[in-house]
């Protein structure tokens, strides 16, 4: 009897049907994510003059959105796992939504917050579960480029947003709310019929019956990833410190400096068009240099755009270093968004990207409030950008380890 090893064409060419309309629907939410991120940074200056928002408020609605990111992450990586990935984004779409539009309509600072908020849990929570399927639908030897290929969306996304301004809508500072908040109700249907679910979990359910779930401590701490976990909460930690601090609080900087609200939005949407280009630049660089120089590239270049973007004054010089700092700072990220899901099994994969990803937001949340206080403090623009230097530097040494560790090991099915 003769025993076939390999897959049918027809198969093979339904395989890659399916992982790509993953990629591109997941790439489509991507983009919405990134609308959403960047309009707080857009809104900023209208927002704060319809409430009478000084510096430090303002640095708690950016933050409440952020602090929404954490639980939503963390519970979206455990639901992931034991309903889907599919049902929990699909809900996640919907309910970030829904809150982007209530936004737009609140009344006062305290339902501003808890609009943000409740749009951050659905931001959050449907991000592990992106990452997930579109790793799991390329398969082990493609997981990081699909990854990537999803993660650029969201620099696209806020690069959009950033166009809202330049096209001098931001004036009305709730457009990019309705935005933001409708077209994911209008994606919402395209995900339920068209989006598949992910194979490696209609596998493990097939077994769920036979086999115990894995305890969520063995699954991050034990056979071997303890260290990895660690490792990546650190490095998501401080250089989602920086993009957020970046994405939050970088139009009112420069406004600050002098700078047009308009010029203020082409620096942003240099940032992002920066961000897209750095998040595919270093992926591909990613299976190609070794980890000294992949981290050592990623973080100096941080480092040298923070600074640019603290000392410049030139309108030009502003817009390279805006280019230059979203392509390492965002780029840097879609790179770790990559290098997750290879350290975690099937069974707890979305619970293992997810627990990252919170322990991200909580640097995304503190970057906004830090900024906020040392502003308040009479901190300058360079002040600001350079007091996150310590913790890039560390931040690129844990990735230095990780990227070697998945040289040497390769990743867990």
């Amino acid at each position: 009897m003769t025993t076939y090893t390999s897959q049918c064409p027809a198969t093979v060419e339904l395989d890659n049907r399916r992982t790509w309309l993953t990629i591109a629907l997941c790439f489509s939410v991507a983009v919405l994510e990134g609308i959403d991120f960047q309009a707080p940074g857009i809104a900023a200056p209208g927002m704060a003059a319809a409430f009478g928002l000084d510096k430090l408020h303002m640095g708690w609605v950016f933050s409440a959105g952020i602090l929404g990111l954490l639980p939503g992450a963390l519970v979206g990586g455990w639901l992931a796992d034991r309903i889907g990935r599919k049902r929990v984004l699909i809900a996640s779409v919907a309910l970030f939504g829904l809150f982007s539009i209530a936004t737009a309509h609140a009344w006062d600072l305290y339902s501003l917050l808890l609009a943000r908020f409740l749009t951050g849990v659905g931001l959050g929570a449907a991000l592990p579960n992106l990452i997930a399927l579109c790793s799991e639908s390329a398969g082990e030897r493609l997981r990081g480029t699909a990854v990537t290929l999803m993660y650029c969306g969201v620099p696209l996304g806020a690069a959009l947003a950033a166009a809202i301004g330049i096209a001098g809508f931001s004036a009305d500072w709730t457009l990019v709310y309705y935005v933001g908040g409708v077209l994911p109700l209008l994606v919402v249907p395209l995900l339920a019929f068209w989006l598949p679910e992910s194979a490696a979990f209609r596998a493990r359910q097939q077994t769920a019956n036979r086999a115990a779930p894995v305890p969520l401590a063995e699954g991050l701490f034990r056979n071997g990833a303890a260290l990895p976990t660690l490792l990546l909460w650190g490095s998501y930690f401080f250089t989602l410190m920086v993009v957020y601090m970046l994405i939050s609080w970088l139009p009112s900087l420069l406004v600050g400096q002098g700078f047009t609200g308009r010029e203020a939005s082409w620096v942003m949407f240099s940032l992002q068009i920066g961000a897209a280009v750095g998040t595919l630049m270093l992926g591909v660089l990613m299976e190609r240099l070794r980890p000294l120089a992949m981290a050592g590239l990623i973080y100096l270049g941080l480092l040298a755009a923070l600074a640019a973007l603290g000392l410049s004054e030139a309108f030009a010089s502003m817009l390279l270093a805006g280019f230059a700092a979203g392509m390492f700072a965002t780029g840097g990220q879609g790179v770790l968004y990559a290098l997750a899901p290879l350290f975690y099994r099937t069974e707890v994969r979305a619970t293992g990207v997810g627990s990252a990803v919170a322990v991200g937001r909580l640097g995304a949340m503190s970057g906004p409030l830090v900024a906020g206080k040392l502003l308040a403090l009479g901190f300058g623009s360079a002040g600001v950008m350079l007091a996150s230097a310590p913790g890039l530097v560390l931040a690129g040494v844990a990735v230095f380890y990780l990227l070697g560790r998945r040289r040497e090991r390769g990743a867990p099915a």
